[in-house]
């Protein structure tokens, strides 16, 4: 009787283009601590364990790469991005921005990283106990932040696009072609041209409030959402960046974040030591939770059962059950944690999935 070869064939190319793949990242938990380095978290256990060593750099912005092999930190002390290869946990590579490297997003697909950095910025960490505009930043207004817009592929910086002074905040246009940024220190937010980087559009927030940081759009393109610091607010704006409504919130909002199926919208109240969760269709509160002191960023976990709220002053990260909007876990052991991303990733204040 004559068998066929086909299966064991299949078989053997399988493992082939298994072998050549390599292994799948770890499910993993990124924070960065702007007084250490990067710690990991295990994400189904949400245990602290591995961590990354990045010297005396003061990481602020992190995001990994799609593919999960790659995790970039925004140093604010070395004024550089480092590369981790997540594997071995080992900076393979540095890439110079320029003074105070903070914000940090990774362009969907994974082909560019942008990077937004302060030529006027005192270098110097913000005081404890402060309150108001200087308490969560080190900028000034002398100078316009600017934007490296970085080649994942080369890995070197091809254009630096000037932004306004103090640019915090940075989201990408649906149409692939644009991002926006928002501009603290002139109440403004503008459109640029990723090809080019030049400004196509700018939009002036001042008579609906202080001071725009965090900016998300919406799942299905047609709505954007800008925290207002300074005046206890966020702003709903449409896909032409009409401002469209005024909702109240905790004092000090920054960053926000829509849930996947876009029906809910969270911020998080950094001086008022609240998370808030919205109803994106009503804008009315579902749910307000106590948390930390100065928690900036926050991430639900890939399947949107918690999230993970990073406090810079409580030094901990704080654990929040979906369901019930309770806290459930308090992790400690960090150092001024900034920023919290996911692999696989998740909708968060600094990343989507």
């Amino acid at each position: 009787m004559k068998t066929s070869r086909m299966p064991v064939v299949g078989a053997a190319m399988a493992l082939l283009l298994g072998l050549a793949a390599g292994p799948s990242a770890a499910e993993s938990v990124y924070v960065s601590n702007q007084d250490a380095g990067v710690t990991i978290l295990d994400l189904n256990t949400l245990k602290p364990g591995a961590s990354v060593d990045l010297g005396n750099s003061d990481p602020r912005g992190l995001g990994v790469t799609p593919d999960g092999k790659w995790l970039l930190t925004a140093n604010r002390e070395t004024g550089d991005v480092a590369v981790v290869d997540t594997a071995t946990l080992k900076v393979v590579r540095r890439i110079k921005i320029g003074k105070n490297p903070e914000f940090l997003r990774i362009q969907p697909g994974g082909k560019l990283a942008f990077v937004t950095f302060e030529p006027s910025s005192s270098g110097k960490p913000p005081a404890k106990g402060g309150h108001g505009k200087d308490d969560d930043d080190d900028d000034d207004d002398k100078l316009p932040a600017q934007v490296a817009v970085i080649d994942l592929k080369q890995w070197k910086v091809l254009r630096n696009v000037v932004g306004a002074p103090e640019t915090e905040g940075l989201e990408f246009v649906p149409d692939g072609k644009h991002f926006v940024i928002t501009n603290e220190g002139n109440d403004t937010i503008t459109v640029h041209n990723i090809a080019s980087g030049k400004q196509v559009k700018k939009i002036d927030l001042k008579s609906h409030g202080h001071r725009p940081r965090g900016i998300k759009v919406s799942p299905d393109g047609k709505t954007y959402i800008v925290t207002m610091e300074n005046s206890n607010n966020y702003l709903v704006l449409d896909s032409q960046f009409k401002v469209l409504k005024s909702v109240p919130t905790a004092e000090g909002p920054y960053g926000v974040a829509f849930d996947k199926a876009g029906k809910r919208i969270v911020v998080v109240g950094s001086r008022g030591a609240k998370l808030q969760v919205f109803d994106a269709a009503t804008h009315k509160t579902v749910a307000e939770v106590p948390v930390g002191k100065r928690c900036w960023h926050f991430t639900f976990t890939p399947d949107e059962s918690k999230l993970l709220v990073a406090c810079g002053r409580s030094d901990d990260m704080e654990i929040i059950d979906t369901a019930s909007y309770k806290v459930t876990a308090n992790v400690k052991g960090f150092k001024m944690p900034w920023g919290v991303v996911t692999y696989p990733k998740a909708s968060g204040s600094l990343d989507a999935p």
